[in-house]
């Protein structure tokens, strides 16, 4: 018998990784590629294996020690004369094992060897206040070799759609996902091979990466996707969902003991440091659910529904079934992926959000001489940039959020959130629907720049390259009919701002001046409040404001 040291093998570019989890004890019989302890980074966790077989005779780290390539983490008592047959195999270096055999403490050099190349999990990054996103078009396949920051597939949301760059340069080893998965950030969704300047490989090295995926690359995250992607939107109504917009915090082995059990992780309160789901966490859900006192969402979902539903606190009668080919000829066609999800948010906003509109006009008739005057001279400076009302509709609502500052608001429970910011959203109509991108810092900008950025982020929309930054972060939003026509209409508010307002199509108007109608143009504000925040009186303040400030801009400097 012999003692063997097993050191962390090549983890790829951490310089050191947080011990969550220990999966021995002392006494244990382990074999080659048995999971020794989990590890975590910034970016991921992974198990690290066994490179021999043996007993457990002492454990070297405890939770929360920091480790790195080479560190000693168990001491195992092998077989003397027996080689490592699986780290062996787990290699294309077939004339490894014999150094390995020949001393206890050969294996230390092996793990050392610099890697030729390296396995890089392609998670999903940052892409906003998205969930359940559909990948839409997939752009590489296994086996193509990718540069940094190369797309390799696109998703969609209810709002835009995205293409996700690769984290590095390198070869496609392994895709779990396809076209019409839903993805979220965090979630692995295939590795990438990276090359590194080493000629050779270690079989300890060429072990460690298909640890880091549970030693399943394919089937591991398609597993994990839906468990961390469906439940989430739930969360609100279920106290043991996890936070919404983050992935439930667990290892490997706890997801792949979830797995095995159909333990919906997402519904799993973790009682771990910093949320972490363990072990008895999962036994505990599954004792839960088992006894009746706790329903998973899919349970939820399959139970019997009364004739009505509960929408937002309001009961309400059931959709009408009516078989409509009996009175003539009909054509069904699914709606979009896009209006679905829209229009389940312009649902609860229009329910949750008591509306009001309160309409009036605003005399633009000099405002819109001063801007074909405008674009006149810039034509003639052979200036891109055209200015269009919108670009000072958004200023002149700028100067109206700094004077009444309760539309610069959000609601958070029984809290006002005041923001000292504004950001300005406009719906972009574009062939794949209705987009609202976001203009920042509103108040810092000129109306010539506005206009610049404006149509920058409107050819974004179009060509549907909107990013999540550009959507995110609005104070008040304008809806503008005006290209198209009509009076006063009734646009929703965008939860979670508390107005938006609508804009029609300027008429020439005959308007009384004290002594004769005179031609003026007129232009129709609609403007949609959130009456638990404003009431009648000041949204009719700030409209007359607003309509005072677009018929004088001079007012605009006071």
């Amino acid at each position: 018998m012999a003692l063997t040291e097993i050191k962390v093998p090549d983890i790829g570019d951490f310089s050191e990784v947080g011990v969550i989890e220990v999966l021995v004890k002392v006494g244990d019989t382990i074999k080659v590629e048995q999971s020794l302890l989990t590890v975590e980074s910034d970016k991921a966790s992974m198990e690290i294996p066994s490179s021999h077989a043996g007993v457990v005779k002492e454990i070297k780290v405890a939770l929360g020690d920091k480790v790195k390539e080479g560190s000693v983490i168990v001491v195992l008592e092998t077989a003397e004369a027996a080689p490592a047959p699986a780290a062996a195999a787990a290699a294309p270096v077939a004339a490894a094992p014999a150094p390995v055999a020949a001393a206890p403490v050969a294996a230390a050099p092996v793990a050392a060897a610099p890697a030729a190349s390296s396995t890089v999990d392609l998670k999903i990054p940052d892409i906003g206040d998205f969930k359940d996103v559909a990948v839409i078009e997939m752009l590489v396949k296994v086996g193509d070799t990718v540069t940094l920051e190369q797309s390799l597939f696109t998703v969609e949301s209810d709002k835009a759609s995205m293409e996700i760059p690769s984290p590095s340069a390198g070869t496609i080893t392994a895709l779990s996902i396809k076209l019409g998965d839903t993805v979220n950030i965090g979630d692995v969704v295939g590795q990438i091979t990276v090359q590194g300047a080493a000629p050779a490989a270690a079989p300890v090295q060429a072990a460690a990466p298909a640890a880091a995926v549970v030693a399943a690359p394919v089937a591991a995250p398609v597993a994990a996707a839906p468990v961390a992607a469906a439940p989430v939107a739930a969360a609100a109504h279920n106290p043991t969902v996890a936070p919404s917009g983050k992935l439930p915090h667990a290892s490997p082995s706890v997801r792949k003991f979830a797995r095995e059990l159909g333990v919906p992780l997402a519904e799993v309160k973790g009682s771990g440091q910093k949320g972490r789901i363990t072990t008895d966490d999962i036994q505990a859900f599954t004792k839960s659910v088992m006894a009746g006192a706790v329903q998973t969402l899919a349970q939820q979902a399959a139970a019997p529904k009364s004739s009505g539903g509960n929408v937002g606190g309001l009961e309400v009668l059931a959709w009408p079934k009516v078989d409509f080919a009996k009175f003539g000829d009909v054509e069904r066609k699914d709606l979009s992926r896009i209006k679905k999800i829209s229009g389940a948010n312009l649902h609860r906003n229009w329910v949750m959000i008591p509306h009001v509109t309160n309409n009036d006009l605003a005399d633009i008739t000099e405002l819109e001489a001063f801007r074909v005057s405008t674009n006149a001279e810039s034509a003639k400076a052979k200036s891109d940039v055209k200015v269009t009302m919108l670009a000072f509709v958004i200023k002149a609502l700028v100067a109206a959020l700094k004077k009444f500052p309760e539309f610069n608001t959000s609601l958070d429970g029984d809290t006002l959130v005041y923001k000292k910011y504004f950001n300005i959203g406009f719906a972009a109509d574009t062939p794949n629907g209705l987009v609202v991108p976001v203009l920042k810092d509103a108040d810092k900008k000129g109306i010539m720049q506005i206009s610049q950025e404006m149509g920058e982020l409107a050819k974004k929309a179009r060509d549907g390259k909107l990013g999540a930054a550009d959507m995110q972060g609005g104070c008040m939003s304008i809806s503008s009919l005006g290209g198209i026509g009509g009076t006063n209409f009734t646009p929703i508010v965008n939860a979670p701002e508390v107005a938006i307002l609508g804009l029609s199509k300027g008429q020439m108007t005959p308007v009384w001046d004290g002594k004769q109608f005179v031609p003026r143009l007129m232009l129709p504000l609609s403007l949609s409040y959130d009456h638990r925040v404003i009431d009648g009186a000041l949204a009719a303040r700030f409209n007359a404001y607003l309509g005072a400030v677009l018929a004088d801009y001079r007012r605009i400097l006071l």
